[in-house]
């Protein structure tokens, strides 16, 4: 057993802890505090050994495992004071534990990047259904017609972990449990129904769809795993309809970037690491999609229709396929002109416009109000033209901030978020105006 496995195993152990929640209360924080305050004391010997990272061993002092116990600690008190779920803090502390022993025992065999990421989720979501389970039986509760729900909240952590572990230190690990913790508290708490059908599909298409990401080099692995965690809550919480809409921009969109991607380097207009967008670049085009999902999965506690957050979605999607369409297009052709004054300027000039990717751009609007309106019923022709109409909004939004604020002001990825929201405010009001 190496070093690494010999860690990760011992972490998993202390993970494991969380299981006592449900008969001990409010002693498993105490537990978890007694250990953090303990840890800090160790400076050698066996327990040292077992637990040491790197930055243990230099400053010498178990710090890593103090701030893993204590982040379990703050959980455990969330469940007892403030009425987070037993099986949620379970998940939350046994996804991150057990996720990283099967990413060591991965890294043992040399295996891919990839591969490593994927038995961190692998193994996170194992623990993570185990874990629930236990805790619901260990509080008397049947855990058999909650089992669809239990798989989703766990594949939801397993990626969000898998996703915050691929851009953060090891030593962040405290933080990536918090954050699971809460996600999951707010999805446990949502009153959705969640079908076997639509969990087991959902693994699997958020399998397959993040690997093909990865192995055309769509995307970093971190970009990768945040569009994966955006298609499983899609389908989950939305539906195949939602997803449909959301592939169509992932995939017509990546095409596009490596369209004459060579041409697109030469000019100094192409999307860096050969096309491949990180987790910034996917979340900035889809963040607004993502939280118009959840206003969706929220709808019964909201007091606007269901319908109205499928147009801010549609319409945020349009605008990133818009405006993605636009700039990998209108990047191949010289002459491009500032939206603002309609000067000619240098290709790849923030705001700067070509008429050949204005039209791609609003095609690319169109091919997402087509697919709203192909399957969708409460879309229709005019809820398309809507939708349409949104995303063209977006990418002139997108163009206007290019030429006004980013740079000094506003980086891409707060534009693209800036564009996206507007198109899903122009889509859910427009909605709201001409739909009966």
């Amino acid at each position: 057993m190496t070093t690494r496995v010999r860690r990760a195993a011992a972490y998993a152990a202390v993970s494991t802890l969380s299981l006592t929640a449900p008969v001990l209360g409010w002693a498993t924080a105490a537990a978890f505090g007694a250990l953090a305050i303990g840890a800090l004391a160790v400076t050698d010997g066996p327990l040292f050994e077992w637990f040491a990272r790197p930055a243990d061993r230099q400053e010498g002092r178990l710090h890593g495992l103090a701030a893993f116990a204590f982040a379990a600690t703050g959980i455990a008190l969330l469940a007892t004071f403030a009425g987070l779920p037993t099986h949620v803090l379970v998940a939350s502390v046994v996804v991150v534990g057990y996720g990283n022993l099967a990413q060591q025992i991965a890294w043992q065999f040399d295996a891919e990047p990839i591969l490593r990421t994927g038995a961190f989720v692998g193994g996170g979501l194992i623990a993570g259904v185990v874990g629930q389970v236990v805790a619901l039986v260990a509080d008397g509760v049947a855990f058999s017609p909650a089992l669809p729900k239990i798989v989703f909240l766990a594949a939801s952590g397993a990626v969000l972990a898998g996703l915050l572990r691929s851009v953060l230190f090891a030593r962040d690990d405290p933080l990536v449990m918090l954050s699971v913790a809460f996600l999951l508290w707010l999805f446990a708490d949502l009153t959705v129904v969640v079908t076997v059908e639509a969990v087991a599909v959902a693994i699997a298409v958020t399998a397959l769809f993040g690997y093909v990401s990865w192995l055309l080099d769509t995307a970093s692995i971190p970009g990768m795993m945040t569009g994966a965690l955006l298609a499983m809550l899609t389908i989950v919480l939305g539906g195949y309809g939602w997803f449909a809409v959301l592939i169509s921009f992932f995939g017509i969109g990546s095409l596009s970037t490596k369209f004459r991607y060579e041409e697109k380097e030469a000019r100094g207009v192409a999307e860096d690491n050969e096309g491949a967008r990180g987790s910034g670049n996917v979340l900035g085009n889809a963040a607004v999609a993502l939280a118009a999902v959840l206003a969706y999965a929220a709808r019964g506690r909201l007091p606007i229709p269901g319908e109205i957050f499928l147009f801010a979605f549609a319409g945020s999607i349009a605008t990133a396929m818009s405006d993605t369409l636009s700039s990998e297009i209108g990047g191949v052709f010289d002459k491009p002109r500032l939206i603002t004054t309609l000067e000619r300027v240098e290709p790849g000039t923030d705001g700067g416009v070509t008429w050949q990717g204005e039209v791609a751009g609003i095609a690319g609007a169109g091919v997402v109000a087509g697919i709203a309106a192909l399957l969708f019923e409460t879309v229709g022709p005019t809820g398309a033209a809507v939708i349409a109409l949104a995303g063209a909004g977006g990418m002139t939004m997108d163009s206007l901030l290019g030429a006004t604020l980013e740079g000094d002001r506003l980086g891409n990825q707060s534009v693209n978020f800036l564009a996206t929201l507007t198109g899903a405010l122009v889509g859910a009001g427009l909605a709201v105006v001409v739909l009966p």
